[in-house]
């Protein structure tokens, strides 16, 4: 895309006006102003809109690009958003209609104030119209696609080639795929979600589908194929996702389970929101060794008491210190203490254990078992059928497990060898 000479004073104008924060109020108050159902809605509600949608006016504006291949993505969700908080259409567009307005008046306000004359300023104006037109029909497109709870660019034939690709057999052929409108040579982002609230998951079906993502229920999650990466303004107050790197159609499978047991994992420690596969590299690894991890917590931490609730709270800022670098201050901020309560609880840590933390570690592997072990006794997991199997038959008994737990390994294998005997 190129921006021509003329162009230019306007363009940077527009994307100045994305960022200032100021403007962004400003339409925001105009659409609230104009539409009281919109105004009984908080003010962050709007303002992502606002500023998503002068930013692509910016950066269409400096083009020659018909306005039918701009990315209205930000417009579709608005009136996807507003479709399913029960707002009406004409009070959705009444605020649109006001903020495009005044977003017009203040372009036209800075265009002079930075002496841009007035023909230039003609041609500006008449761009802004055209452009303004094309985002009220896609606010209204998302809000139909709302109403009829279809999810945009989506359909049954695309539903079934995405499960068959992720777990079914055989996979889909190439010229499957490309009817379907998947190109096989073209790479996704693969994005799980959880999908325990019907309602929540339709909203962000929809919201990916504006984004043209494809999307489909496989094995009780929402998994969507994603051209791009989604930022997490563009889903809004999502359940608890992971959203892998862009990979190639035939990696599809395994990103799709790393990706699966990400969520679990993620679930066992309480997050919520979007967060990047990578970033779980480490948990995915660790959690697939729990009897190793169980071995290395009874190590390093045997002699803390799990039933003791100032243990716990040792064990959590141990945990905390270390995923913060090692740093008191950013530690005590974390967990909303002063940096002399965490460095008293480091201390007991020491007196208990015998080791450690705030001393210089010899190598980074030694960081990592004490990560590991402290994440598997303040999270100890479930033991799996293998691991109870070989603890049933097993003469010796499993240190890496706790009493409860051994007692839940005896207890199993005694049902799973009654079961098998029957």
């Amino acid at each position: 895309m190129t921006v021509t000479e003329d162009q230019a004073p306007v363009t940077e104008i527009l994307r100045a006006m994305a960022a200032d924060d100021e403007v962004c109020r400003e339409l925001v108050d105009a659409a609230r102003t104009h539409s009281p159902e919109v105004a009984r809605l908080t003010e962050a509600e709007s303002r992502w809109h606002v500023s998503a949608m002068i930013t692509a006016a910016g950066e269409w504006f400096g083009t020659f690009d018909r306005v039918e291949e701009q990315d209205f993505a930000a417009a579709l969700l608005l009136g996807i958003d507003r479709a399913g908080q029960s707002v009406p259409m004409t009070s959705v567009l009444r605020g649109v209609q006001a903020a495009l307005t005044r977003a017009v008046e203040i372009t036209v306000d800075r265009c002079r104030s930075a002496g841009i004359p007035d023909s230039l300023l003609l041609t500006a104006v008449l761009r802004l119209k055209e452009y303004g037109d094309a985002l009220q029909r896609h606010v209204i497109h998302g809000y139909r696609s709302a109403e009829q709870g279809m999810p945009h660019a989506a359909d049954e034939t695309r539903t079934r080639l995405l499960r068959q690709l992720l777990t079914g057999a055989p996979i889909p052929s190439p010229q499957d795929l490309a009817r379907a409108g998947i190109q096989p040579d073209v790479t996704h982002h693969c994005l799980v979600a959880d999908a325990a609230d019907p309602a929540i998951t339709r909203l962000l079906a929809r919201r990916l589908a504006a984004l043209r993502a494809l999307t489909a229920l496989v094995d009780g999650h929402l998994v969507a194929l994603c051209p791009r990466l989604p930022r997490p303004e563009e889903l809004g107050s999502l359940p608890l996702a992971i959203v892998s790197p862009a990979v190639p159609l035939d990696e599809l499978r395994p990103v799709h389970h790393l990706c699966v047991r990400a969520l679990g994992i993620a679930h066992h420690h309480d997050r919520q929101g979007l967060h990047d596969l990578t970033t779980l590299a480490g948990e995915i690894a660790l959690a697939d060794q729990p009897l190793l991890g169980a071995y290395l917590s009874t190590r390093l931490l045997g002699a803390l008491n799990p039933s003791d609730d100032f243990h716990h709270q040792i064990a959590r800022t141990a945990l905390t210190f270390l995923d913060h670098g090692r740093r008191l201050d950013q530690t005590a901020a974390a967990l909303f203490t002063h940096p002399n309560t965490v460095r008293y609880r480091l201390a007991r840590l020491h007196q208990i254990t015998g080791q450690s933390l705030t001393d210089p570690l010899p190598e980074p592997l030694t960081s990592l078992h004490w990560w590991w072990a402290l994440t598997t006794w303040l999270h100890p997991a479930p033991p799996t059928s293998a691991t109870l199997s070989r603890a049933a038959h097993s003469g010796r008994p499993q240190w890496g497990l706790r009493g409860s737990q051994l007692r839940q390994v005896r207890a199993g294998a005694r049902g799973a060898s009654e079961t098998h005997q029957g």
